[in-house]
């Protein structure tokens, strides 16, 4: 019988306007906990009209922080046509997790030139869209906004072999790009997921010993 191994989390990073898949970043070892805050948009607030209570102006901030661990010996095989990574230790995911958090040296020499011709009301560059891959279950569209990298020990070259990455998070919603965005699309994706397991909770008031609803 064919044995297959557990599926691997990690991070996919698209073309923001495309969607297409510039590459992919697997954990080696899933994360063994992962802390998620949930903080909703209310009305207005504790001291809002009563009539506010319980109403929302649009999904909760959604925060996730969690910890991934790599190991040079364990790294997947690179895909057929990929540059060699051999004697480079981590430095090919870490950096591919680093690069998502900053322009590119093209970007970034373009803004100089546009700078240098007086054109100083530049729109600031679009970074890749980061996908959260936890499961099939939880396909989260995300923007990083903390990444700590502790690296535990290094080749004789002072390539880092084993490291772990603290990351940081937050959930984007269709707040936050619109519902034509790919990032809404998969925004949505995750929402109705959510929707349709909590459908499958068929508990009545009883199960909590409260009778009188």
């Amino acid at each position: 019988m064919t044995t297959h191994p557990p599926p691997r989390g990690g991070f996919v990073f698209l073309d923001p306007e495309h969607g297409r898949v510039l590459r992919v970043v697997p954990f080696q070892y899933n994360p063994e906990t992962l802390t998620r805050t949930l903080r909703p948009q209310t009305v207005a607030g504790e001291a809002g009209s009563r009539s506010e209570a319980l109403r929302l102006k649009g999904p909760p901030h959604e925060t996730l922080r969690f910890e991934a661990e790599f190991d040079a010996a364990d790294q997947l095989t690179p895909v057929a046509g990929a540059a060699p990574t051999a004697g480079a230790g981590l430095f090919g995911a870490l950096s591919a997790l680093e690069t998502a958090l900053c322009p590119t040296s093209a970007q970034l020499v373009q803004a100089n030139g546009l700078a240098a011709q007086g054109m100083l009301d530049i729109t600031p560059v679009e970074a890749p869209l980061s996908v959260l891959v936890l499961g099939r279950r939880r396909v989260l569209p995300v923007r990083i906004t903390e990444l700590t990298v502790t690296e535990e020990a290094y080749d004789g070259e002072l390539s880092p072999i084993r490291a772990r990455v603290a990351l940081s998070v937050r959930v984007l919603t269709v707040d936050d790009v619109g519902f034509s965005h790919k990032a809404g699309t998969l925004y949505l994706r995750y929402q109705q997921s959510k929707e349709q397991f909590a459908a499958l909770i068929g508990y009545g008031p009883g199960a909590v010993g409260y009778t009188g609803i």
